[in-house]
């Protein structure tokens, strides 16, 4: 039986420093990123955008969201970027001024992904809902 204490650990929003500390990691690394200091050729001229970076509770872990723009070959840019995270850490340990600076976990951003199926979904439904007058007004004949 789980105690009350891992239960609420779960549902638990993130504190005001969580949120302010992956907000600043998100900016340094995306910076990072963009100036093209990633010397790796799985990452060579593509288009990174961090979308989230999620902290946990004892700023140890840092989660970061990324995609590809164009999509494609999510899984070659997150390995590519694992390799990076060390030099990404030591970015990070320069210019944010944290006891301990968190380890880099890089995950696939699916929400891009997510919100255009949503959005595909949405048009076959409103195209749907154009076909249904012309079926009744031939019903009427």
């Amino acid at each position: 039986m789980m105690s009350k204490k891992s239960k609420r650990a779960g549902q638990r929003p993130p504190s005001q420093r969580q949120l302010r500390v992956g907000e600043e990691l998100r900016h340094v690394i995306s910076q990072v990123i963009e100036r093209g200091d990633l010397h790796d050729p799985d990452l060579a001229g593509v288009s990174i955008t961090v979308s989230e970076v999620r902290i946990s509770p004892d700023l140890g872990n840092a989660t970061i969201f990324v995609t590809r723009l164009g999509g494609g070959q999510a899984a070659e840019m997150i390995e590519a970027l694992g390799r990076a995270a060390p030099f990404l850490r030591r970015q990070v340990a320069e210019k944010v001024h944290l006891r301990r600076v968190p380890n880099l976990i890089f995950e696939a951003d699916t929400s891009f992904d997510y919100a255009e199926h949503i959005g595909h979904i949405l048009e076959d439904v409103q195209g749907d809902d154009a076909e249904q007058p012309e079926r009744i007004s031939q019903e009427e004949d």
